[in-house]
């Protein structure tokens, strides 16, 4: 058995989630250091913060890699991590700049930092399966063209995550300035953005892409050809 040939359109809505997960990247990737200044981090020690990243994908990756090949629910094999990882990060994505609104559980750099940890682990969680679903769902002709896509996507979602700030401001009217503790308006309202487009993106490929089977994917003779090379 052979893969089915996919469209334009469908190799892009299987990598669509890629838009959302880059612009959450480059959101926090811009801001997080200010964000944790803010709330009290000596800028002389973000560099400690910074750790969290390779160190949570240095975690995350393989173990999300081992189990999302052998998983299959109802839902499909890569889609409830993709659902997982943006729910997290989402999560991570809003509370990381309203932290200042916690400070009765724990200060604010301790909840900060926590979220920065929540969505570094969270990114990897959604991103890794996505790689892999480009393998599962086209015929290694078209594997190029998905990867391609998925570089595009990434590329505009980093593009708009980063520029989201400013156009809110420069464009909205949007205060980027805010007392001494506290996050201006324009990243408050950046961040939450980022967030509902990482769902909406996540959900664009669930809803619009059908996964194999394990059977299916057994039975395809480039899975066979790879087992072979294995």
């Amino acid at each position: 058995m052979e893969k089915r040939q996919l469209s334009f359109w469908e190799v892009w809505n299987l990598s669509f989630g890629f838009l959302g997960i880059q612009m959450g990247f480059a959101l926090q990737n811009a801001n997080a250091s200010r964000i944790l200044q803010i709330f009290g981090a000596d800028v002389h020690e973000l560099s400690w913060f910074w750790i969290v990243a390779p160190l949570m994908g240095l975690i995350v990756q393989p173990i999300v890699g081992h189990y999302s090949d052998k998983t299959w629910t109802k839902m499909g094999r890569r889609k409830p991590f993709f659902l997982t990882g943006a729910i997290l990060a989402a999560i991570g994505l809003i509370a990381m700049p309203n932290a200042g609104a916690l400070t009765a559980i724990f200060p604010a750099l301790w909840i900060g930092a926590g979220m920065l940890m929540v969505m570094d682990a969270s990114f990897n969680i959604a991103m890794e399966p996505f790689r892999a679903l480009v393998a599962d769902m086209m015929p290694a002709d078209q594997r190029t063209l998905g990867f391609s896509i998925q570089t595009v996507l990434i590329g505009l979602g980093a593009v708009v995550g980063s520029w989201l700030p400013y156009a809110l401001t420069n464009w909205f009217g949007i205060s980027n300035e805010a007392a001494a503790g506290d996050v201006p308006l324009n990243l408050i309202l950046s961040f939450v953005i980022g967030a509902l487009t990482l769902v909406g993106c996540i959900m664009v490929t669930i809803l619009t892409t059908k996964e194999y089977t394990p059977e299916e994917l057994a039975n395809f003779s480039d899975a066979s050809q790879e087992d072979t090379a294995n």
